[in-house]
């Protein structure tokens, strides 16, 4: 069923529009967009596809194609902080048309909106982002708002902060919303810069392929909010606005001053992760994949020791993709479950999928999903 035949079925009649908004992968740089500094995602062909229309009074109605039909529904006024309009998935939606309202943009009239969603939720492939991220964008062009690409992502990331109680960075918004096919975004948190570099892998004869664990993370359970605690109050142990003001150089000084182990450790995965992201790219600009492998492994290890916010299935995963010859495999996404991804020379893309299935199997584990993706469009109108 496409979504324009979800909202007739919903609701009786065409839609206005058609929207969509991709979810991403994190080539590098994890946890350091909230701390202002460099990250790589792309966009992923997996998608939030969503059919909007005008409707009578003051009803925001919202039916899903993976929620069983449920229609649900809450006035404009209704729709507040702390009220149930936040509750489950559907916060993700009212997040962002509350976030508009907030902006002062003029919202007035009842909405009808059905979605259809391939981005896999719990999978570290940003399907919350995806979800704000066209919500944002279909409302603002029905009702005649003229926004920025930057504009939807910091509204939607508004939307998973203060609507939902997610403090996430900018990272995932500003890929659904900003990125283009064939290219990784390289974004500067802290100068609010983006960059395509191109990221042809099929040219160099490689596949980075994406390993679901079904190990289905929840950031919002607070294991996220302590990792942006820490690095926050080891920046004020620094005397600094955020961990990126602390380069490669100063790192072992910046250590020395802080008060214990744990912080220690989260500022060296901030710093050095900040470091990994800068040469990748260099050699992405220089249209070089060799070294790339290695920075991968080492942010999976970093993330892993530093972080720690891997776990035993993405471990196993970036395991077994290096011993079946991977260039390099890491963990992608906010951690405590989700996906890995392995960058593997294409004719042992099929092997290396046999070996990491077979590793689960041999630990009574969910079969993981693997697939091969290749930088995508961002958020677009479809219709």
């Amino acid at each position: 069923m496409t979504t324009s035949h979800l909202y007739t079925r919903a609701y009786g009649a065409a839609p206005a529009g058609l929207w969509s908004a991709p979810g991403r992968v994190n080539l590098i740089g994890e946890h350091t967009d909230y701390n202002n500094g460099l990250v790589m995602p792309f966009a992923i062909d997996a998608r939030a596809h969503m059919a909007v229309g005008r409707a009578a009074g003051q009803e925001v109605k919202v039916v899903s194609a993976q929620q069983d039909f449920t229609v649900h529904s809450f006035r404009l006024d209704e729709i507040q902080q702390g009220s149930p309009s936040a509750r489950g998935w559907p916060g993700y939606v009212y997040g962002a048309i509350w976030a508009l309202r907030e902006a002062g943009y003029p919202l007035a009239g009842g909405l009808n909106i059905a979605i259809d969603s391939s981005v896999p939720v719990g999978a570290g492939l940003s399907s919350s982002a995806a979800l704000e991220c066209v919500t944002t964008l279909a409302v603002s062009q029905l009702m005649g708002i003229d926004l920025t690409q930057r504009d939807v992502a910091l509204l939607s990331q508004k939307a998973e902060n203060d609507f939902v109680g997610m403090p996430c960075g900018l990272m995932d918004q500003m890929a659904s919303s900003a990125c283009t096919a064939g290219n990784v975004l390289f974004f500067d948190v802290q100068a609010q810069t983006t960059e395509q570099v191109p990221f042809d892998t099929a040219a160099a004869g490689l596949s980075l392929l994406v390993i679901d664990t079904h190990v289905h993370h929840q950031l919002a359970d607070g294991e996220y909010a302590k990792r942006r605690q820490s690095c926050e109050q080891a920046a004020a142990e620094l005397g600094v606005p955020f961990l990126r003001a602390v380069d490669l150089a100063g790192l072992d000084a910046a250590l020395a001053q802080l008060s214990d182990d744990v912080l220690r450790r989260r500022t060296r995965h901030i710093v050095t992760e900040n470091a990994r992201v800068a040469q990748t790219v260099e050699l992405l600009r220089a249209r070089r994949f060799d070294g790339v492998g290695q920075l991968m492994v080492d942010s999976h290890a970093s993330m892993r020791d530093d972080f720690e916010i891997s776990d035993p299935a993405l471990d196993l995963a970036v395991e077994v993709s290096l011993d079946a010859g991977a260039a390099g495999a890491r963990m992608t996404g906010g951690g405590f479950g989700g996906s890995a991804i392995a960058l593997v020379e294409t004719d042992r893309a099929e092997s290396l999928s046999a070996a990491v299935r077979a590793a689960f199997a041999a630990q009574g584990r969910t079969a993981p999903t693997i697939r091969s993706v290749a930088p995508s469009e961002g958020a677009r109108r479809d219709g």
